[in-house]
């Protein structure tokens, strides 16, 4: 019982470890403010902004950032700010919706892939090397091409080209926890293998997924802004972001700011999540930032 009692201070350790390591670096610091933020956006848009991001005045169309608008306003004359502020809700939620399909599917699948081994562990492995074979956008870009545009069938297919890194990870992660020394010591107390798997395999082998599923969120949330621009996610009037630089693209001469802003929110965004994500991995590891 002490190897485990063990083990469960070391996790404390690197987790105090992790929370220092983010504390000491302003840019993480100000990383998650701005996260914080988008969340904010995210879930209480009307806490940001009180305007309607669907209200349109053609009378004010296409006026620049000023103290009533601060973004400006687009081509039919609804507010840029709100239409920023809204979009977070739609370019967030799906990014993280098809990040979590792609943890919860690749998990499974890495987990029964490196307990079961033989054929059932070759299939899954062929099966990865299939869909690993296509670049992540082509893919998705090819399952909507069956499916149709739309919010979910866009949240499926980024989901689905996500799955193998996290099913290969934890597919290695298995092999190398079922052959340690603290999971053959549990055999020895006689565990059942379920318990086992449970209580001593799972926790380990997934540990890594949630630093994965944070490094690949910002790439998700670039591939389905980019869908969203060729019209593969939601709809206009819809203010998604990919959809709104779709929009503005037409009118960046006379009003530059209707897609440079759209623009700025998804580069801010995936540059925060992946500073957290790089600076967590690196945490986790044990490794000091150069």
């Amino acid at each position: 019982m002490s190897v485990f009692f063990d083990h469960s201070l070391t996790v404390a350790g690197r987790s105090r470890k992790i929370v220092t390591a983010f504390l000491s670096r302003p840019g993480v610091v100000l990383s998650s403010l701005f996260l914080v933020f988008v969340a904010t956006a995210t879930f209480w848009p009307q806490l940001v902004t009180a305007d309607n991001p669907l209200l349109a005045d053609p009378i004010k169309s296409q006026l620049p950032p000023s103290a009533e608008h601060w973004f400006g306003t687009d081509h039919l004359g609804r507010d840029v700010f709100s239409r920023v502020v809204y979009g977070a809700r739609y370019s967030i939620l799906i990014g993280v919706s098809a990040i979590a399909i792609a943890a919860l599917a690749g998990s499974f699948l890495g987990l029964v892939a490196g307990l079961t081994r033989g054929i059932v562990d070759e299939a899954i492995s062929r099966f990865l090397d299939v869909v690993s074979s296509f670049p992540d956008l082509l893919l998705a870009l090819v399952l909507i091409s069956f499916t149709g545009p739309g919010t979910v069938n866009l949240i499926f297919a980024l989901g689905v080209a996500s799955v193998p890194r996290f099913a290969r990870v934890v597919r290695a992660q298995t092999f190398v926890i079922a052959k340690s020394g603290y999971v053959e010591q549990a055999k020895t107390f006689g565990l059942g293998r379920n318990t086992l798997v449970i209580r001593h395999v799972l926790p380990h082998a997934i540990a890594q997924v949630p630093i994965l599923a944070t490094i690949g969120l910002g790439s998700t949330i670039i591939q389905a802004a980019g869908l969203s621009f060729l019209g593969m996610g939601p709809q206009p009037p819809i203010p998604e972001w990919g959809a709104m630089l779709a929009e503005a693209r037409n009118y960046l001469r006379v009003a530059w700011w209707i897609g440079v802003w759209p623009g700025v929110a998804i580069t801010l965004t995936v540059i925060a999540i992946s500073i957290l994500g790089k600076r967590w991995q690196l945490a986790f590891e044990g490794r000091r930032q150069a």
